[in-house]
């Protein structure tokens, strides 16, 4: 499921970037980018999934694409409308299966439209982010995308002003290129293991885009978007950017880019505002807008292979179902539609309120059903919000709080930020995990060992170095004999960090 869809030989990893495209290029016969599964290793695409519709007309379509769309039942006029692009050999109906959005788009409201590509305009199914004649405004297959945008619009009645953009890789390198094409149509995206914006011409350029660093400012970078729209000069799409730090099919280094180009465009330099850590050894990295906003936020998943990140199970923040190319790690799905505010709650990484986020936050107590929490205060805090696994669960006043209804044996992570007199959210601190008592199924015993002996027992699995918990998959740090951590079986083969005791 981790492995790369390209047949790299052995050895090509630490190679030259020179020789590294040699290699590819001749193992793929420069073939785009390719982004997930191919043929043997592809899961079996499933049956048409239930409530998703082909639209046969929509209008002008250069790019001969498909188009595909949801909404849920009773969607109210002014909801917004969810673009989701597909990888490599993926196709609209794989991608609505695996990827989430059906379920946040049916929990908070909102239209999904989903382009398919196909063989005929490429042998492995790519939306061809490297090709000029396909990828520019009014050309193509971006100028499909954006007809779909406009039929879907008018079909639901929806808000022009919240339409938004999600790709994974191929789909990925699309969305960001859609995204400097049209930002006057795009309020936000989201590029998962993808690339930055016309980072290629050519099919022949592609591979330099995947396996390293195209070498360029993060101002060269930015005018690649001011480019594909000269007249536009504001306002920009707000970006989330999602990597896989083992991930050698798009090479970490374009999330980093991705972060360096859109900054750029936005004109705030580089420097994190903050960083939280998240579920599935996930660290985000925010960068606000001058007003204090979040404008662009990079994921930085260890251990993560190429994939879109997903997180089966029934919890808010939780989503998608695992197979080639989506990995069990975190909800990207729902990060992202929080980020673009389509829950209608404060995003993690603020609200535009200018409170620094608050220290010290532990955890004070546990039960069965509940977690108490406390932190330091904040100078100038009118009140203060706790996020649970990043949905806000309570907005107190006091640096405490209980929260309560929760399952036992359960593993739940929080982060509180300040909210200053208006009613204005600043950054989220750093995230605590806290495991309420009691079995959730499991033996409900624990094991404290060293990362290398969890793993050898069974409790735990290692990749790209890093330990992660069976079943939670919560980070536990490093693979080796000197991180020690206490793990609690919670349910048949699922295992909690439980550090606080058991």
């Amino acid at each position: 499921m981790n492995s790369s869809p390209l047949p790299r030989p052995r050895g090509t990893a630490h190679r030259p970037a020179t020789v590294r495209r040699r290699v590819a290029t001749a193992v793929t016969g420069v073939l785009a980018l390719v982004a997930a599964c191919l043929g043997a290793v592809a899961s079996a695409e499933p049956a048409a999934a239930a409530g998703l519709t082909q639209v046969t007309s929509f209008g002008s379509n250069p790019g001969a694409l498909a188009m595909y769309e949801y909404a849920p039942a009773g969607l109210p006029a002014g909801a917004p409308v969810v673009v989701a692009l597909h990888g490599c050999t993926q196709s609209a109906s794989d991608y609505f299966a695996h990827s989430g959005w059906q379920k946040y788009a049916d929990l908070w409201g909102f239209a999904l439209v989903l382009p398919q590509t196909g063989t005929s305009n490429n042998s492995l199914s790519c939306f061809s982010w490297f090709d000029p004649a396909k990828d520019a405004r009014g050309k193509g297959e971006a100028a499909s995308v954006v007809s779909m945008v406009s039929h879907a619009v008018t079909q639901y009645g929806s808000d022009s002003g919240r339409v938004y953009v999600t790709g994974l890789s191929a789909g990925g390198g699309m969305t960001a290129d859609l995204l400097a094409d049209y930002p006057d149509v795009f309020a936000g995206g989201a590029v998962d293991s993808g690339l930055p914006a016309q980072c290629a011409t050519s099919q022949a350029a592609a591979s330099t885009c995947q396996y390293g660093s195209v070498n360029l400012t993060p101002a060269q970078l930015g005018d690649k978007v001011r480019a594909s729209d000269p007249g536009h000069t504001g306002p920009w799409p707000r970006v989330a950017i999602w990597q896989g730090a083992s991930d050698y099919t798009v090479y970490p280094v374009n999330g980093t880019e991705l972060r360096d180009q859109w900054t750029d465009v936005w004109g705030i330099g580089q420097t994190a505002s903050s960083t939280q850590s998240l579920p599935g050894g996930t660290t985000l990295s925010v960068y606000n807008d001058p007003s204090g906003k979040p404008a662009v936020q990079l994921y930085q998943i260890a251990g993560m292979a190429h994939g879109l990140a997903v997180d089966p199970g029934s919890g808010t923040e939780q989503c998608g179902s695992t197979g080639s190319y989506y990995l069990d790690t975190i909800c990207s799905s729902y990060y992202t539609a929080r980020f673009w505010g389509l829950d209608g709650s404060t995003p993690p990484g603020g609200g535009g309120g200018t409170l620094p986020a608050p220290t010290g936050l532990a955890v004070s107590g546990t039960t069965g059903s509940s977690v108490s929490l406390s932190w330091g205060a904040v100078t100038g805090a009118a009140s203060y919000r706790v996020y649970r696994g990043g949905t806000q669960a309570g907005s107190p006043t006091a640096t405490s709080y209980t929260d309560t209804g929760l399952t036992a044996g359960t593993a739940y992570s929080y982060a509180v930020a300040a909210v200053d007199s208006s009613g204005a959210a600043g950054p989220a601190s750093a995230a605590v995990t806290a495991t309420t008592t009691g079995s959730g199924g499991g033996s409900g015993q624990c094991f404290t060992d060293s990362n290398y002996d969890q793993v050898a027992a069974g409790r735990a699995h290692q990749s790209g170095g890093y330990t992660y918990a069976d079943g939670s998959n919560q980070n536990m740090g490093l693979w080796n004999l000197y991180t020690t951590h206490t793990l609690k079986e919670t349910g048949t083969d699922y295992y909690v960090i439980a550090d606080g005791g058991c």
